[in-house]
């Protein structure tokens, strides 16, 4: 009778065990299943933009019909965070993201460089990704002959943005020592905060020439479209802005005192040594193409 009831227990503590095991199986099976969804989710996301990219753009630069750039705003518009690998938990204030980082041995220790990411790239257009530590700036720089569009993932970001005032206004030299400066309009002084809709800049308004500084930790989603080619002409050149009243007004430079404030004069600068930017690996969906 015991070796009976022990036979019993053994059955049903096997029992036990197999459901124990089968449950368990059903939940990593379901895991995997969730995270193959949300995986194949932000995929179509991210393949939709390039998909889209590819179809709209080439190497000669943006399409002139509005309708296909209101298009690619409205999908950006759609793209957050997550669906580019930033996941909530691990951002933080040195710029990283989610992202592996190839680090430079030549980075200060105590500085906390901007984080560089492609994301992809070819002769028509650039999908890449920045992200900042609070305080941290892109000096003003241009986009010759491109179209920009940004979308900021986190955080808040205060974008300072001119157009060249046209036709093209340089003021006198003072004299050996002053920079060549050229007249430009201030379009775009705000901050951005997600979630907000893309911002677009054109080749010659929408405030080509811009500078961005970090509020608070965050990451902008850009695309650049051409590229950067310094041997097609677009080469990325750095300004400083002088306040209108700093040099003469040169010829054609009627500004009405009370529009003062919204012009500058921008000279052409080196690259700032003191931008720290560094490589990071992108580790959100793949891109199929």
């Amino acid at each position: 009778m015991l070796s009976k009831f022990r036979n019993a227990t053994d059955k049903a503590r096997k029992l036990v065990i197999e459901h124990r095991n089968c449950s368990l199986a059903f939940i990593l099976c379901f895991r995997n299943h969730i995270n193959m969804v949300e995986q194949h989710s932000s995929s179509s996301k991210v393949q939709a933009l390039y998909e889209l990219c590819k179809k709209t753009y080439t190497p000669s630069g943006a399409p002139s019909s509005s309708s296909a750039i209101q298009k690619l705003c409205s999908l950006l518009d759609t793209i957050g965070p997550d669906d580019v690998g930033l996941k909530e938990e691990n951002r933080d204030d040195r710029g990283h993201g989610l992202l592996g980082l190839n680090r430079l041995s030549s980075v200060a220790r105590w500085a906390q460089p901007i984080t560089y990411v492609d994301v992809y790239e070819c002769d028509s257009f650039t999908m890449c990704i920045f992200c900042f530590p609070t305080s941290s700036v892109i000096p003003l720089h241009d986009h010759p002959s491109m179209t920009v569009f940004s979308k900021v993932l986190y955080g808040s970001l205060h974008v300072k943005a001119y157009d060249w005032v046209e036709p093209a206004c340089y003021s006198k030299n003072k004299g050996p020592g002053y920079p060549t400066v050229r007249l430009a309009k201030l379009t775009v002084d705000k901050i951005l905060t997600a979630p907000c809709e893309t911002s677009v800049l054109y080749p010659k308004r929408g405030g080509n020439l811009h500078c961005f500084t970090a509020v608070s930790p965050c990451a902008v989603l850009d695309i650049l479209t051409p590229p950067y080619r310094e041997n097609a002409g677009r080469k990325c050149t750095y300004y400083h802005d002088y306040p209108f009243t700093t040099f003469s007004r040169g010829n054609g430079a009627e500004i009405d005192d009370e529009k003062i404030d919204e012009h500058a004069w921008l000279a052409e600068i080196d690259t700032p040594d003191d931008l720290y930017m560094r490589q990071g690996d992108y580790t959100g969906p793949a891109v199929q193409v």
